[in-house]
């Protein structure tokens, strides 16, 4: 369906990094969103549990095989599997996502990923440091000037972020799809980025 986003998850994910997105998505301040305007869709290699960095284990609702054609967003969530070979099989997925004009976020070693392949060479963006895009890059990583030292940054439809900015990435996200109004989505970033009682 052309309104799910798909979180791509590999082996030794970052659970957190997905939390404050897909739950801004699912649900507002009062419960879950009886008519969301996005459902959250789990992509993997396969169909059998993907186990997170903390242990976790998580069902996917698709494979690479099984996964549609049509979807609102890509989302690569950070964590270990990135430097697998099993990451090889995502290139063709984000290739044909950037060609058909899709969201693409890409937090963490999912940043860096995107750097490894040449896929941030046309947009302005961030990661975990442009040392550790050009680290994983080598060659196929020739836009160090379009590196941003930010939390996260929006440019075409591709965010990227660092690691410790999984608010910020969720943010530029939501706002990128239209989740809702910018005012409620940044009421949303704020209480959970300062909480009850703001140092």
């Amino acid at each position: 369906m052309s309104n799910e986003i798909l979180y791509l998850l590999l082996p030794d994910y970052a659970a957190h990094e997905v939390v404050y997105l897909s739950q801004a998505v699912a649900s507002d301040e009062y419960a879950l969103k009886e008519h969301p305007k996005y459902v959250n869709k789990v992509l993997a290699p396969t169909l059998s549990p993907v186990k997170s960095i903390g242990g976790f284990h998580t069902l996917p609702d698709y494979s690479f095989a099984s996964m549609p054609d049509d979807y609102a967003a890509l989302v690569l969530i950070g964590g270990f599997g990135w430097k697998t070979a099993i990451a090889d099989e995502v290139v063709p997925i984000v290739r044909q996502a950037i060609e058909k004009g899709k969201i693409v976020g890409a937090i963490c070693n999912g940043a860096s990923f995107m750097a490894k392949h040449g896929f941030l060479n046309s947009v302005k963006h961030t990661g975990n440091g442009p040392e550790q895009l050009m680290l994983w890059g080598d060659k196929n990583y020739t836009n160090t000037d379009g590196y941003v030292h930010a939390q996260a940054v929006s440019d075409k439809n591709i965010v990227t972020a660092n690691g410790s900015a999984t608010l910020e990435f969720a943010r530029e996200l939501l706002l990128m799809l239209e989740n809702d109004t910018p005012e409620r989505i940044e009421m949303y970033y704020r209480f959970n980025k300062q909480g009850f009682y703001p140092i």
